[in-house]
């Protein structure tokens, strides 16, 4: 088990993807984001069954930081309850999660 996490979020804009995308790289909360369009969401909300069209954000990060990512993306993003849920990286190469915790806050520049 390593200390890295991928964290999914969906949002309806490919500009607030973006948006959200670049935020959390600049502010170094993640490594990398990759923006899956084309994902459609089927839900329960507000007594009815909805449907929607979104992109997907797989956001990859550690999880000494997802207190502070989770802060971030409460701020930027523009649904009501966005979806945050954090997934294990249970292994992964070396090179890439080296490089992963290279470009995150906290690692020397």
């Amino acid at each position: 088990m390593t200390d890295k996490i991928v964290v999914l979020t969906t949002c309806a804009a490919e500009a607030d993807a973006e948006r959200m995308a670049r935020s959390l790289i600049a502010g170094r909360l993640a490594a990398c984001v990759t923006v899956v369009p084309g994902a459609r969401s089927f839900y329960r909300w507000k007594d009815g069954i909805e449907s929607a069209g979104e992109f997907l954000l797989i956001v990859k990060t550690s999880r000494d930081l997802f207190g502070a990512l989770q802060e971030e993306m409460e701020k930027l993003h523009p649904y009501e309850v966005p979806e945050l849920i954090a997934l294990p990286v249970v292994a992964g190469s070396e090179n890439y999660l080296s490089w992963l915790q290279s470009n995150l806050r906290g690692a020397p520049e």
